[in-house]
């Protein structure tokens, strides 16, 4: 409390400080189509001061009275420049219009060219769906999430997986938000494709560190998707077809420049192939993945705005009717926009989301199903205050409602007496948080963002606990009903990062944050996998905390044609989650005597190099990264590498426009192999074999490293022609690398007595063919 109160205080010195008798201008920035500009800059000219739009296009700026020029832009949109004359509070919307150059031609970023240097933000990457759509993508499927592997710091969880490991941290580390709702499973077809159409998207910013203090609830990032809002002018489509899946995005206003829709759909047809064989039993199989993207918003005055989006996607696995396999995710998020005065902008949220899976085996005269699901209600309320120039204040609060299921396995056949029903315990939980921040311009080159995030964790029955011993020997169980509170946990989340401007072209930042996380992921795969299992925090886990620092060096050349960054880190991991050797994960009522905790840490340097003008755009990054985990009850008690260390990182991302109709994409990767635990020796006890393995993650897998390419030919651009298309042909694997995916023990075939490693590898050369289109 007391650190609340003079965070208070010093934001109220601050705020007042600054004289009085000023008058606000105000308003949203649009581009032709309706859709709100994320980071849109207001310059003022006469002061050389300004300010940025937020999430929803919003700005305000207070300033005296006077006679101003108004400059607004976004990077790849006309400049529009305004003489303002100030003598009262000012509602000003603006509208701006695209460069003469096309958007194919050139990828734009949401940002002034210097954004990068002048922002306090540091650790943070922002990526738009025109850019990612230029890399090419597996099967032709383009991926956001494997866009964010190309960053530093960043590294894939496997070959060809959606997954992602931020800094030496878990997958279950990172937060993903989906127009503001949790995605628990971000991931279709066992982890190969991510659950984002990429042309329902508008934006993407990760936060590897310097995580926003409105923001809570994981340890090591942030990945914000933000949906487009539906075009407002005029109705549009944007399609696809492609060798495994098609979609097709309709957006257009129901009344002009008050309300629109957009609706967007992809599946994926493998299925629909197997419908041609001659066999039934291929032809009863199923194989696919859909994903259902709809979203509206209603604009009520010129001071509310009501939003309401949605997604639906599902994986289907179904082989005859020996066995079948589907998972996925729902959510629903409600949103109202309210300006209470010029000054104080405001959003309402109500946001739900379900991850759930079913696995169903055997005949109707034995079979067994299993079920799982996990479900989440929000409240929330977020506040903008924009007191003058050089304060930017953030408060608000958040409620969540946490429902556990992991799992309910019974039989299904007709001999159903062969199986007792199994059921793990459900639980529930409450998890609040308030939060207050303030961007503070100190003097014109420095500038401060400090802001504190406070958090409170309730487990509430219904729910059984099983107590262990010192040994996680189980002793009882404990029984609670409905709504009973039984255990709490609580703490502050401090943020503080600073841009010092050493010039227009460079600046240094620094940064700490602290963040805590409630819920944790049950899972032994460095991958992850549909069947993991979510549980809270309990009287048996405590939460996860971190503390993380940063300093980076940030320049730009050549008229700010490419930006240049170094950044240092180091992070460190408390009450850190592994398993004992051997645990047993799947349906295990007593699954948390299996975890063991300790602590971990991670440091590195991330080089970054990035070119957004011009025929040539991409990036270069490395990452030179350690990291390692001491858990007492694992490896004896030593220090051992995490599953999740991979000292370097290097990826080359490149984008060639060959005149008006050609482009050329290409990536190449490299990573340092895994860390694994192999087998190091045998013994035989009887007629068995029995393995010797060696200390935890002790050996590394074979280095990675892969070149992709794709090559779009756009159609003729003729006069007033609406349809718009291009055919692009993606090579992943371009030279036919063979990753090694895992590495196989058994037996020689010849001589039990020997040992084999066989390793096994996924993608081969893989080429596709999509074609794309729009009007």
């Amino acid at each position: 409390m007391k650190r609340f109160l003079i965070l208070c205080a010093l934001i109220s010195i601050s705020v007042f400080s600054f004289s009085q008798n000023k008058y606000t201008i105000s308003g949203r920035i649009n581009d032709e189509a309706g859709e709100d500009l994320i980071g849109a800059t207001i310059y003022i000219e006469n002061l050389k001061t300004g300010s940025v739009t937020n999430v929803y296009g919003f700005y305000s700026i207070t300033l005296p009275k006077g006679i101003y020029q108004v400059v607004y832009s976004y990077m790849g949109y006309e400049l529009q420049t305004k003489e303002i004359t100030l003598n009262k509070n000012l509602s000003l919307n603006v509208i701006l219009t695209e460069t003469t150059k096309t958007i194919e031609e050139v990828v734009v970023t949401a940002e002034r060219k210097n954004e990068n240097v002048v922002k306090t933000e540091m650790s943070t990457t922002k990526l738009l769906a025109r850019e990612i759509k230029r890399i090419p993508a597996l099967m032709g499927e383009v991926d956001i999430i494997k866009a964010i592997q190309l960053l530093p710091g960043i590294q894939a969880t496997g070959e060809g997986f959606s997954g992602f490991n931020v800094r030496g941290g878990s997958p279950d580390q990172n937060l993903i938000l989906f127009d503001e709702a949790t995605v628990y499973n971000a991931s279709h077809l066992m982890g190969f494709f991510s659950v984002f159409n990429n042309d329902a998207i508008k934006d993407v910013k990760l936060y590897k560190g310097d995580i926003p203090a409105q923001y809570g609830g994981r340890l090591s990032s942030l990945l914000d998707i933000r949906m487009k809002e539906g075009n407002q002018k005029k109705l549009q489509a944007t399609g696809g077809l492609g060798t495994v899946s098609s979609r097709l995005t309709l957006e257009g206003p129901i009344i002009e420049d008050k309300w629109s829709v957009l609706v967007s759909g992809r599946r994926t047809y493998v299925d629909l192939m197997l419908l041609l064989s001659s066999e039934d039993a291929v032809k009863s199989n199923k194989l696919y993945f859909y994903d259902l993207n709809l979203k509206t918003n209603y604009k009520i005055s010129d001071k509310d705005r009501i939003f309401v989006s949605g997604y639906l996607g599902r994986d289907v696995f179904k082989f005859g009717d020996m066995f079948g396999f589907d998972w996925g995710n729902n959510t629903l998020t409600t949103r109202w926009n309210h300006l209470f005065t010029e000054k104080l902008f405001s959003n309402f949220s109500f946001i739900y989301t379900r991850y759930d899976y079913k696995m169903e085996s055997g005949t109707d005269a034995s079979g067994f199903m299993w079920t799982s699901n996990l479900e989440d209600y929000k409240l929330k309320a977020d506040f903008n205050y924009y007191p003058n120039p050089d304060n930017t204040i953030k408060f608000g609060l958040e409620a969540i409602h946490h429902h556990f299921n992991p799992g309910f396995a019974r039989g299904t056949g007709d001999s159903t007496a062969a199986y007792n029903s199994l059921k793990m315990p459900e639980s529930n939980a409450l998890e609040y948080a308030v939060y207050l921040s303030n961007e503070h311009k100190l003097t014109k080159k420095l500038t401060v963002n400090y802001g504190l995030r406070g958090s409170l964790f309730l487990n509430m029955g219904e729910a059984t606990v099983y107590n262990f011993d010192d040994s996680y020997q189980k002793i009882d169980s404990t029984t609670y009903s409905s709504w009973d509170i039984f255990n709490t946990f609580y703490g502050l989340e401090p943020r503080l990062s600073l841009n010092y401007s050493l010039n227009q072209k460079s600046s240094i930042k620094a940064s700490y944050s602290r963040t805590k996380q409630y819920v944790h992921l049950a899972s032994n795969s460095t991958a992850g996998s549909p069947l993991d299992v979510w549980l809270p925090s309990s009287p048996n886990i405590d939460p996860q905390v971190a503390n993380q620092a940063a300093i980076g060096y940030f320049r730009n050349f050549f008229n700010n044609e490419y930006e240049t960054s170094v950044e240092v880190y180091y992070k460190d991991m408390n009450n850190q989650i592994d398993f004992k050797d051997h645990a047993e994960l799947m349906l295990n009522p007593e699954l948390e005597g299996e975890f063991r905790v300790g602590d971990a840490w991670s440091y590195g340097a991330e080089f970054f190099i990035r070119k957004q003008q011009g025929k040539l755009t991409g990036w270069i990054s490395y990452t030179l990264s350690k990291a390692e985990r001491k858990i007492p009850e694992i490896n004896s008690g030593k220090v051992y590498s995490s599953s999740f260390d991979r000292p370097h990182n290097i990826a080359i991302v490149g984008s060639y426009d060959l005149g008006k109709r050609w482009i050329i994409s290409a990536t190449w990767v490299y990573a340092t192999g895994s860390p694994v635990t192999f087998p190091t020796g045998r013994y035989e006890q009887g007629n068995m074999i029995v393995p010797i393995y060696s200390d935890r993650n002790s050996y590394r897998m074979p280095d990675y490293h892969r070149m992709d390419l794709s090559i779009t030919l756009k159609g003729k651009d003729k006069p007033n022609k609406r349809l718009k298309s291009e055919l692009n042909v993606s090579i992943y694997n371009l030279y036919n690398r063979h990753n090694a995916w895992m590495i196989y023990f058994g037996q020689d075939e010849d001589d039990p007595t020997v040992t084999t490693a066989e390793t096994v590898y996924v993608f081969p050369f893989i080429p596709s063919l999509t074609w794309n289109f729009y009007f």
